[in-house]
């Protein structure tokens, strides 16, 4: 019958044989844990992009400095918006810059830290409002600012409104009078100022009040005086004012064909036609906007 034991080793063999034939489910798992590293990867791969997406969310932060600055013109923007709907005062057409400038100098004297912290004071306060519309009204002036100005009225306008047996002039944005007694005195020096009436206005009350009673400290005269001079004047200029204590008041004979009426370029209608027109003192503070506005309201 020959190796009975050899027989049965092979038929072992077989069998081992037949059970590695038979283990698909152990390649199966073995391909199983290859998906699970594939999974795992991508997982990795996905927290990957998930923190580039979180740096690129990062990015789009804006810096604290610009924001706090965009905060600060939205703020101007209520600021303006809140004075117009409670006063009937528009000012959102005013240079920027001048306007943010004079806004600051409104927080500092009222030791307020944001411009928002404005908004319920100027609605409820009238006399902070009387503040605010101080630091916002533009008032540097002189008498005879820019000689050369007034020389080339005196010149080459003078002559053109002599032809009118009666003139109407208009000086806006007159602020507290300098400009309109200066143009009162060269009006009478080339003899033609009983022929004339002037319009001096302003939104601001308070300066109307300082241009009708026409006070002005003694101390600006000098520059006046040189500035009268260069203008092309023709008389002695203390011969226009009488001085008291420290202060000079202008004689009552420059006031009679002057009217000083409270007006807002940017609301307010005209007066009618007009021979001159004086806007410099205000319109430099324009945007373009407003000052095409203003110049349409001139021309109409």
């Amino acid at each position: 019958m020959g190796n009975p034991q050899n027989t049965g080793n092979e038929m072992g063999d077989s069998q081992d044989t037949d059970n590695d034939m038979g283990n698909p489910q152990n390649t199966g798992n073995e391909m199983g844990d290859s998906q699970d590293t594939d999974n795992d990867m991508k997982n990795s791969q996905d927290t990957d992009d998930d923190m580039v997406n979180s740096q690129d969310t990062n990015d789009d932060i804006e810096d604290p400095e610009e924001t706090i600055i965009d905060y600060e013109d939205i703020e101007i923007k209520l600021v303006l918006e809140a004075v117009r709907l409670r006063y009937g005062y528009d000012f959102t057409n005013y240079a920027y810059a001048s306007m943010k400038r004079r806004l600051k100098k409104t927080l500092e004297e009222s030791s307020m830290k944001r411009f928002s912290d404005m908004i319920p004071m100027l609605i409820q306060d009238k006399n902070f409002f009387r503040l605010f519309l101080k630091n916002i009204s533009v008032n540097v002036t002189e008498m005879f600012r820019d000689p050369h100005f007034f020389l080339s009225i005196r010149q080459q306008v003078v002559p053109y409104l002599k032809t009118y047996p009666f003139i109407k002039i208009w000086s806006a944005g007159v602020s507290t009078g300098e400009e309109v007694y200066s143009l009162a005195i060269l009006l009478r020096e080339e003899g033609i100022y009983d022929n004339c009436i002037i319009y001096a206005t302003d939104f601001n009350d308070n300066v109307l009040e300082t241009a009708r009673n026409g006070i002005y400290p003694e101390k600006d005269m000098q520059l006046n005086t040189s500035n009268y001079q260069k203008a092309g004047g023709k008389e002695s200029f203390a011969s226009y004012y009488h001085a008291d204590y420290n202060s000079v008041i202008f004689d009552n004979s420059l006031k009679k064909n002057i009217v000083f009426a409270n007006h807002n370029l940017v609301s307010d209608g005209v007066f009618g036609e007009m021979n001159m027109i004086l806007c410099r003192n205000v319109i430099i503070y324009f945007n373009r906007t407003l000052q095409n506005n203003v110049l349409k309201l001139f021309i109409i």
